[in-house]
Parts: C-alpha cells; structure tokens; sequence
C-alpha cells in the first residue's frame, strides 16, 4: 500500500531530482513533489513523496528525520491527508441586542 510523506525544511536549491534520488534509495517512489511559490517561482521549502510500499516510506522517516540533506535538516513524517477535510469556518457573533 502506498504512503505519502510530508518532506520539510529543504534547501531552497533542492531539486525535485535530488529529492527522488535521495528517497529512492528507500524504496520505490510513485511521485516526488517540491512545493514552488506561485509568484516568485522559487521553492517554498518542503514537498511531497509518494512510495509504492509503507516499508519504504517508514524507512525513509526513520533513516533522514532530523538528518542533514543539503545544508538543511530535514524533517521527515507522515503527510496528514487533507482531502476529507472540511471547511470550518462557521462563527456567528451572535450576541448583538435586538
């Protein structure tokens, strides 16, 4: 079963080939994403990994979380899924006289 992990703290010269090779090294990967700014074009510092295997994902925070990649230690987890997430808001301030 595939598991996606959240990849902090990267240089802002991190490529995402340097971020495939590096993980790649645990196990095989389904995708590799490095977050870039929309406006300056410039890496916002963190990304994603997908790997094929949990065993390879679990390898993977075990061996580089907290460990120097780049000039940068990496922080290295689980990625929290954020598509069943819901709106929130809400809020009323409903405590105005009438």
């Amino acid at each position: 079963m595939a598991k996606k992990l959240y990849i902090g703290n990267l240089s802002f010269n991190t490529t995402e080939g340097d971020l495939r090779e590096l993980m790649e090294q645990y196990g095989p990967t389904d995708s590799v994403a490095v977050i870039m700014d929309r406006e300056t074009g410039r890496s916002r510092g963190f990304g994603f990994v997908e790997f094929s295997e949990a065993s390879g994902a679990d390898a993977a925070i075990s061996a580089l979380d907290g460990k120097d990649f780049d000039g940068r230690s990496l922080r290295v987890n689980e990625a929290l899924d954020r598509r069943g997430g819901g709106g929130g808001g809400g809020g009323g301030g409903g405590g105005g006289r009438r």
